[in-house]
């Protein structure tokens, strides 16, 4: 199971969708997460674009903390679509985050 919270990845995703406007809050969003839940987000990141699949939850964050060579706020800022991959990661967790959607609308 994942230690990041739904809520923390609502928030990524929705600076991700304001673009250069929250560039600098999204920047310090990520960098203020504790070492694992970047690892888990990049991870969600990665299921959702298809380089792991779902199941393989555990292998993804493993991997995300062993190859990471950049800050993860450079990261994955850097990858294209991030808040779709993160929504298309969420959906193959089965993670629901409707409540978390709404707190923030």
């Amino acid at each position: 199971m994942l230690e990041i919270t739904p809520a923390s990845v609502v928030q990524v995703i929705f600076l991700a969708r304001e673009g250069a406007i929250a560039e600098a809050q999204l920047r310090d969003f990520i960098a203020g997460l504790n070492e694992d839940d970047k690892a888990e987000l990049t991870a969600i990141a990665w299921i959702g674009r298809g380089s792991f699949e779902a199941e393989d939850i555990s292998e993804a964050v493993e991997t995300a903390r062993a190859e990471a060579t950049i800050p993860t706020e450079d990261y994955l800022m850097g990858m294209p679509h991030l808040a779709e991959n993160l929504e298309a990661g969420l959906e193959a967790l089965d993670i629901d985050v409707t409540g978390e959607e709404e707190d923030l609308l």
